[in-house]
């Protein structure tokens, strides 16, 4: 293919690819742009949905499967093969013990790791999900499984991302219906309607949702150049049958009515209007130089945004990282999942104190799945880390799961994945391991969607 010889720039180049991102229907959830535009308030969905990815692999004794450090001692290693190392943590802001929390005298069914904090008190929304069985201890392939519910072949994913079939079952009546921040996004059999709008940082989002400055028709046609290697001469080279520019044609006024509705704003979080969720999630007046999204709270904050303000339905969203520390101490990792814990526990403190228009809270129609592509081994390695182990778990938050719940479990020698009764969660000699697809399974039948895909039945008991 001819290359155009007049190199667009980088600020034209990003926002023509973010621009892509809303030329794959000519409706977004159903609803033309130009009716988006009009509308006098934007209505939040009914059912939301947010998939927080904790990357690098994280250590479950510190998270959502710990043990008894007086059980689980140095002195038994060898028969165990779990050391919980809490006392190696040496930070009086973690807890040397397991977090048993309680709530008007109701206390937790689950137990929590110290890095978990305050996120904890939050027990009365929860399902744990243990002993996922990841069958990988690649980074790309476990992250890839747990996205899709499909195991990859080799490290190619296969199938949608869950996002992507729960949009594309529901077709919800907002503009953006799913985004997918610095995460991965598939479709393989859904229109474009269910395609996220991928962005990396939130500049990208402004920049998709922002005016431009230049005359849009003139961009996208000389995207069109670039694309086709030669000059668009008439309207039926320009919208020729099946091609791109027939998409463009379709989704020319949409997307300039959808951004003459300046959604920008809602993410400009500077501005004067937002002090209220500034304050909310700790967020300086002025941003700072990576953006607000450069820390986890700024990142929880954009999540509340796009639900609250009803511009999206899903959410993906890469939290935190850092946590694939085979070495250093068990501070730096504790460190490192205490602040996507602390940020998802503001994120729900601020869905439960908000009001949703079809009654109740946004918790009571959000869930939230929790999720890391792997764990750290139990036993701590010669460089002070912890390197991949296959068993994992999950948490499961909000609408349409059981609450205050565990479902599953590990082994108590080497934290080894079970075998269990799915249908009753008990463990069996003749069960079967929980495997990522039966999460994914779970989150689609917990809004009573097709789960199909998945080729598995979902956890009944799981599900609210």
């Amino acid at each position: 293919m001819k290359k155009n010889p007049n190199s667009p720039n980088p600020e034209r180049r990003t926002f023509l690819k973010a621009a892509a991102g809303f030329m794959g229907a000519t409706l977004f959830g159903g609803v033309p742009f130009r009716a988006f535009a009009q509308a006098a308030n934007l209505a939040p969905p009914d059912r939301c949905f947010v998939f927080a990815y904790f990357s690098g692999g994280w250590d479950q004794l510190l998270a959502f499967d710990p043990r008894d450090p007086t059980v689980f001692t140095a002195e038994r290693i060898s028969e165990t093969r779990i050391l919980p190392g809490y006392n190696l943590i040496n930070d009086s802001r973690f807890s040397g013990m397991p977090l048993v929390p309680e709530k008007d005298g109701v206390l937790s069914n689950i137990t929590f790791g110290p890095a978990v904090g305050r996120l904890s008190n939050h027990f009365d929304l929860m399902t744990v999900v243990r002993g996922i069985n990841m069958t990988t201890l690649g980074h790309e392939v476990g992250f890839r499984y747990f996205l899709t519910g499909k195991r990859p072949i080799g490290s190619a994913a296969r199938g949608s991302t869950t996002a992507t079939e729960i949009v594309g079952q529901l077709a919800p009546r907002v503009p953006i219906p799913s985004i997918a921040y610095n995460i991965e996004t598939y479709n393989d059999r859904y229109p474009g309607h269910a395609n996220a709008l991928r962005v990396s940082r939130s500049n990208d989002l402004l920049l998709t949702l922002s005016p431009s400055t230049r005359t849009l028709d003139s961009e996208i046609e000389q995207q069109l150049i670039d694309f086709r290697g030669q000059p668009i001469s008439c309207e039926a080279a320009a919208y020729g049958a099946r091609g791109v520019g027939e998409t463009y044609e379709n989704s020319r006024d949409q997307m300039q009515a959808v951004l003459s509705g300046r959604l920008d704003n809602s993410f400009r979080f500077e501005r004067p209007e937002h002090a209220e969720l500034r304050q909310k999630y700790g967020l300086a007046a002025t941003p700072p130089a990576g953006g607000y999204d450069s820390t986890e709270a700024g990142r929880a904050a954009l999540v509340a945004t796009a639900l609250k303000q009803g511009i999206s339905q899903c959410v993906s969203i890469n939290l935190t990282g850092g946590l694939d520390t085979h070495f250093g101490t068990q501070l730096n990792h504790a460190n490192n999942q205490r602040r996507g814990f602390d940020a998802l526990a503001t994120l729900v403190d601020d869905l439960r104190a908000t009001s949703h228009p079809s009654g109740g809270n946004f918790m009571d129609h959000t869930t939230i799945m929790v999720f890391s592509e792997f764990s750290r081994t139990p036993l701590i390695n010669g460089s002070g880390g912890r390197d991949h182990h296959l068993c994992n778990s999950c948490l499961l938050m909000g609408a349409g799961v059981k609450h205050n719940y565990v479902f599953g479990a590990s082994g108590d020698i080497g934290m080894g994945p079970g075998l269990f009764d799915l249908r009753n969660g008990a463990a069996t000699a003749t069960g079967e391991n929980i495997l990522p697809e039966h999460v994914i399974a779970t989150v689609l039948a917990s809004a009573n969607l097709d789960y199909s895909i998945t080729r598995v039945e979902p956890l009944r008991p799981i599900l609210a």
